[in-house]
């Protein structure tokens, strides 16, 4: 993949890129991915085969000396700032983030990160973030 992705491109690396923050991909977290593709119209007309594209850029990048921040250059180039879609990344990855019921200190850090790179303010981050919680709530059998 060139240096250049699409903005749907750029939604999908921030959840991979999310799921990978521990080193464990977990089976909730790629399920998220998925259904999050599936159902959300900002991937109306997406080429899911690009998914896998995407997906090994983000690794090869990450293995990599500042690859991180390679990355995240990439990524806030591909969102057209302004238009809502630096919001939607920041909850896709607060999403992928809630998935497996824990959120895990390299998560927590790598979401502050991704937060200041995509220009999400403190005030939508934490609307964003509650509404993470509340959607991936389990409810306990008693």
């Amino acid at each position: 993949m060139s240096n250049v992705m699409s903005p749907q491109d750029a939604l999908i690396a921030t959840m991979i890129l999310m799921s990978a923050a521990d080193r464990n991909m977990s089976d909730s977290e790629l399920k998220e991915i998925g259904a999050i593709v599936e159902l959300l119209p900002a991937f109306e007309n997406y080429d899911n085969t690009r998914i896998t594209v995407v997906s090994e850029t983000v690794v090869d990048l990450l293995e990599q000396d500042e690859g991180l921040d390679t990355l995240l250059g990439m990524i806030a180039g591909a969102i057209p700032m302004g238009e809502g879609l630096n919001e939607t990344a920041y909850a896709l990855a607060c999403d992928v983030a809630a998935a497996d019921g824990a959120i895990k200190q390299e998560e927590i850090r790598l979401l502050e990160i991704i937060r200041h790179r995509l220009q999400v303010g403190r005030l939508s981050a934490a609307a964003i973030e509650r509404a993470a919680r509340a959607r991936h709530l389990r409810i306990s059998a008693e």
